[in-house]
């Protein structure tokens, strides 16, 4: 393990963001019974907001400052803050030291905070020691690896890890698993064009294993791509790694909530 949990049960703020609020939910619960599973005191902060990283990337750095001292009041007290979002808590870890470069109190209170933040799934198996899960699914699955989960946070064996111990669940790894699926963000709304491209090549990537499951650990990339398929028609599901791990993917996937 690359650290050692403060105390036998860790207090822990689930940073549930705005979108998982907003579009799924089930992703919270899921992400806070595998951390009360793992044995951590879960708290979800009513205080928190946005990390704030849609204004960074597009240049409002004052708004994404704001939001990043509510997020580091709301949070700072914990012993960790997790979050399901390899590209929220990468921003968290990594950029909110730097937004506060000239603000030496804030900086202080920023690295302190980006020091205890950690990825939902490497929190539980690189801290916690969390190794296999009570869980079945039957089904197929793939696994897209997110950019900023995979290059910001090092998430890469920890999912994989945990799935195999699944009951029922078959892995199958797609080709080019670590490329880009073509959200990143804006740039799914700049340039679409590419961007729908990317998508398609991802999914006919994910159609040649024959795997009836997408997983991810990113609900924008998942979103993206749960939408391109039900745009195409295709009976593949996409879940968040977590719903799997938690035994709460009996329900509609992404993008049939509303069918």
């Amino acid at each position: 393990m690359s650290d050692t949990p403060i105390n036998p049960r860790p207090r822990v703020g689930l940073f549930a963001t705005c979108v998982m609020n907003a579009f799924r939910p089930s992703i919270g619960f899921a992400s806070a019974k595998l951390l009360e599973d793992a044995g951590c005191h879960v708290s979800v902060p009513a205080a928190q907001t946005c990390c704030g990283q849609p204004g960074l990337n597009s240049g409002d750095e004052d708004s994404a400052r704001a939001l990043a001292k509510q997020v580091i009041e709301a949070f700072e007290d914990y012993d960790y803050v997790v979050g399901p979002s390899g590209s929220c808590m990468a921003t968290i870890r990594h950029d909110y030291p730097n937004l506060f470069a000239d603000m030496a109190d804030w900086r202080k209170r920023a690295e302190a905070l980006a020091a205890k933040s950690y990825e939902l799934l490497s929190f539980l198996t690189d801290v916690m020691g969390v190794t296999e899960v009570d869980a079945e699914y039957h089904g197929t699955i793939t696994y897209h690896d997110s950019c900023s989960g995979l290059r910001s946070m090092g998430v890469k064996g920890q999912p994989r890890q945990l799935l195999g111990s699944v009951k029922g669940l078959t892995i199958k790894e797609m080709e080019d698993t670590d490329v880009c699926c073509g959200f990143g963000g804006t740039f799914c709304v700049k340039y679409p064009e590419i961007s729908e491209k990317m998508a398609d090549d991802k999914l006919a990537n994910a159609a040649a294993t024959g795997a009836d499951t997408l997983l991810g650990g990113d609900l924008g990339c998942l979103l993206h791509l749960a939408g391109r398929l039900r745009r195409k028609g295709s009976p593949v599901k996409v879940y968040h790694t977590a719903e799997v791990l938690a035994g709460l993917a009996d329900g509609p996937s992404l993008g049939e909530e509303n069918r």
